[in-house]
């Protein structure tokens, strides 16, 4: 006796990052405020077994699962116009027959990111270090003037850190804003303009870049 199939819906939408297409469903795939980054094979193994599957296909490079999307970074070696209808019924047929798609949410506590200057990578803790009240504003302001916007684009932002002796806020960009050609734009022209509105303090919004 075959399993009822999960009725469920998915279109594809392209976003600024032209290496990332977002798959959105009509259902949730992760609670609000959740989210699930993996940038390997590694990270999926016992998270997301969708993750873990659809870096089966060679060209993906990067998964970020949100809400109700799921947003894919490719590679070079194709274009997105010959393989998102393949990848998007691939999404269906796994949502149709599982209810769950991230069993436990990565540790993603920390990421590699490449050193100004050098071929080298560090690894830094993306943890956020929030110690006053500036930090908890910072928060507040991105959470509801920027996330919402980020999360349309496929993508996300999270506060790091704010240097109180430079004025300089830091953050870290997921899912189709890392490495996105329009990211420094939007961080120069919108939310290092509302943060500078709402906090004199703040002299510059830079990102860690992977």
């Amino acid at each position: 006796m075959s399993t009822a199939k999960i009725p469920v819906t998915v279109y594809s939408e392209v976003t600024p990052n032209p290496q990332v297409m977002k798959f959105v469903a009509d259902k949730m795939l992760l609670g609000t405020g959740e989210s699930a980054e993996y940038l390997s094979l590694n990270d999926t193994i016992g998270s997301s077994t969708l993750a873990e599957a659809l870096f089966q296909f060679p060209f993906v490079e990067a998964i970020f699962i949100t809400r109700n999307f799921v947003a894919i970074t490719k590679n070079d070696t194709i274009n997105w116009d010959l393989i998102h209808g393949e990848v998007r019924n691939y999404i269906v047929e796994f949502l149709q027959t599982n209810e769950v798609v991230v069993q436990s949410l990565p540790n993603n506590e920390t990421r590699e990111f490449s050193k100004e200057g050098q071929d080298d990578k560090v690894v830094v803790s993306i943890e956020p270090e929030i110690n006053t009240e500036q930090d908890q504003m910072i928060v507040d302001l991105l959470e509801e003037y920027v996330k919402p916007a980020v999360e349309a684009d496929g993508g996300a932002i999270h506060f790091k850190r704010f240097d109180e002796s430079n004025g300089i806020v830091t953050v870290v960009l997921k899912g189709a804003c890392s490495g996105c050609p329009s990211s420094t734009a939007t961080l120069k022209g919108g939310i290092e303009s509302l943060l500078k509105n709402h906090l004199p303090e703040v002299s510059e919004v830079v990102a860690l870049e992977g």
